[in-house]
């Protein structure tokens, strides 16, 4: 019988775990030939959602706990609790049920027709129009600069081929961003376009700095055209610098007794040669920061504790997992 994992991240939702794990748990009683295991990976939430998940897991023994001794970023949390799922189909689902649960049946349709990676894409949102349209031309920039094919509005939500999964865990990546991965490697993905909820309860973790550096992280790790227009940028200025010096040169050869160069140009070239110069040295510590991010290989996360595991269950519990 093909196992079935449904993993969901999640951070201070304490108002939305057991939602959806009831959500899940009945979307997956209803595919009856397929065995299934739902784990949770909590990333040091505040609130009570250990204590949540701790009850949720005493009455169903699928249910699988993984917590996290601190904060470890969501794409780190995101790509360990996908390395961890046993399942023959590997499900990332966000806690915050903003994805609808019931494309669970529909990603495994797909899945069984062959298609290794089966995604949910976003057509239309209840959230903010105007953070939609900043997302669009966040995309739009991606695309422009990565030289693999861009995924617009997919946030990496859906179902997982095992054998994806494993080649993705291979690349010991530090913060493996699925859905550019399965373009570089060529993966074979299909999309599934739905409209995404708004937030029930809680509030979203991410703010604006975070949203920020994600994006930093995705383009340098994705693209080498920041390196590339810094050295066209500089070839060019270079270029034009050499041109106006040889003007004022010329200009002050021939107008010796006349001619004052005077301060402001002075002053105006420094200035924008500083500015020009620091702003390609941050882009060069962002590729140095990732090199020596890759370098040190740390691990993804640091368990605190694991519950429901085979490793976890005593041996009665280990032959029959009936879930009750």
């Amino acid at each position: 019988m093909k196992r079935i994992s449904v993993c969901i991240p999640c951070y201070n939702e304490e108002e939305n775990v057991e939602k959806i794990y009831l959500l899940v748990k009945n979307e997956l009683e209803k595919l009856e030939k397929y065995d299934y295991e739902i784990i949770f990976e909590d990333n040091c939430s505040k609130d009570n959602t250990r204590q949540v998940l701790r009850k949720i897991a005493e009455e169903n023994k699928r249910v699988r706990l993984i917590f996290n001794t601190k904060n470890f970023g969501a794409m780190k949390n995101s790509g360990y609790i996908m390395f961890q799922a046993t399942g023959d189909a590997i499900i990332g689902m966000p806690c915050d049920l903003q994805t609808p649960v019931d494309l669970i049946p529909r990603y495994i349709e797909l899945w069984e027709q062959g298609n290794q990676v089966v995604l949910g894409q976003i057509m239309q949102s209840h959230e903010s129009h105007i953070m939609f349209h900043i997302r669009t031309l966040y995309y739009k920039i991606i695309s422009w600069c990565s030289d693999n094919k861009e995924l617009m509005h997919v946030t990496g939500c859906g179902l997982f081929d095992r054998r994806a999964i494993k080649l993705i865990e291979s690349l010991n990546e530090p913060e493996p961003n699925f859905r550019y991965l399965i373009t570089e490697l060529g993966l074979k993905v299909v999309l599934i376009p739905y409209e995404q909820q708004k937030r029930q309860a809680g509030k979203s973790s991410y703010n604006f700095k975070r949203y920020f550096n994600q994006a930093l992280h995705t383009l340098i790790s994705t693209s080498r055209v920041p390196l590339q227009f810094a050295t066209m940028a500089g070839i060019i200025l270079s270029i034009i610098s050499f041109i106006m010096g040889m003007i004022y040169l010329i200009y002050k050869i021939i107008y010796w007794d006349f001619f004052e160069i005077g301060m402001a140009p002075v002053l105006i070239g420094v200035f924008f040669w500083g500015a020009f110069q620091l702003f390609f040295i941050g882009i060069l510590g962002q590729y140095i920061g990732e090199i020596l991010t890759r370098v040190t290989k740390r691990p993804l996360v640091v368990e605190e504790e694991r519950i429901n595991f085979p490793d976890n269950l005593d041996s009665k519990e280990k032959v029959d997992e009936d879930g009750k």
